[in-house]
């Protein structure tokens, strides 16, 4: 496997934070992962974003190989991490890019921290309003939400388990790696999730308590949705009509907005189309 990364770590508000860098120059990207993933995530798409930008993906608290404190997941607590990592780097507000919870991460720092990133990213996240769904109650969320139990399975059956789900036509030891990254091997063989059941659901709350359309209007700088586009049938129909309405009324109030829709892909866009995301926000970026 060919990972150009270089692993860091960076004492931040008591924790300590691990991250990765790509690339020695240019305007900085702070890439962002979803909840139960890691930094790994963008193993493919930040090798791409290094050949214009000097990269930095971030492992957030709880994930991956940060600290794992007991409390801490709100949305202030979390982009109050970021705020800090920005300012220890001495990143001179660079494009924030989010994947899924972390494409909400990324729309709180632009929303509440006026100057702080250039340009704001969100990759198939950050604009669904969970409470505002039809029939939504926190009961509803909390049981749809909630993390499943692995960990019963070894790393091998996981990985086996792995390749029959939408990951297994692009298996690579990127992939793997990115995979695992959200895991510990215990004594007994088995994995165990970085990511606590606990502090997994102390996510889901604060998801379930953020307004993305009250935090909208609060944006000052450019931003791009790159949402993934799933079939009109079934479940994923409403899904996606979710995602229009949110997406179409968060364009209304934006000051400057684009929307790129990734066709035939999955969910984990930064993974199944990483040259064709790393063009995008590159083209975004260097408009800026």
């Amino acid at each position: 496997m060919n990972d150009p990364a270089v692993d860091k770590s960076v004492e931040l508000r008591g924790l300590s934070f691990h991250y990765r860098e790509y690339g020695r120059s240019g305007p900085p990207v702070v890439l962002l992962h979803g909840v139960a993933s890691n930094s790994r995530i963008w193993i493919t798409t930040a090798p791409h974003l290094a050949e214009n930008f000097r990269v930095f993906a971030l492992d957030q608290r709880g994930h991956g190989a940060s600290d794992k404190p007991d409390d801490g997941y709100d949305f202030e607590s979390v982009v109050a991490d970021l705020a800090a990592f920005v300012e220890a780097l001495q990143l001179d507000q660079p494009v924030v890019v989010g994947h899924s919870w972390g494409g909400n991460v990324a729309l709180q720092y632009a929303a509440t921290h006026a100057g702080g990133a250039s340009g704001l990213v969100m990759v198939d996240g950050g604009y669904i309003e969970i409470s505002s769904r039809p029939e939504a109650t926190w009961e509803r969320a909390e049981k749809e939400m909630a993390p499943p139990d692995l960990t019963r399975l070894t790393p091998e059956q996981l990985i086996e388990g792995a390749k029959k789900w939408q990951l297994g036509d692009i298996w690579s030891e990127e992939v793997e790696a990115a995979l695992m990254g959200n895991f510990y091997v215990t004594e007994a063989g088995t994995i165990r999730p970085h990511l606590s059941r606990q502090n997994h659901m102390q996510v889901v709350r604060a998801l379930w308590e953020q307004k993305p359309s009250e935090l909208f209007p609060r944006v000052r700088c450019p931003a791009l949705f790159a949402p993934a586009k799933s079939p009109d049938a079934g479940r994923a129909k409403d899904w996606m009509r979710m995602k229009r309405e949110a997406i179409a009324a968060a364009e209304q109030v934006l000051p400057n907005c684009q929307v790129c829709w990734f066709e035939d892909t999955i969910h984990d866009i930064p993974l199944h189309r990483p040259r064709d995301l790393a063009n995008t926000i590159r083209d975004f970026a260097q408009g800026l």
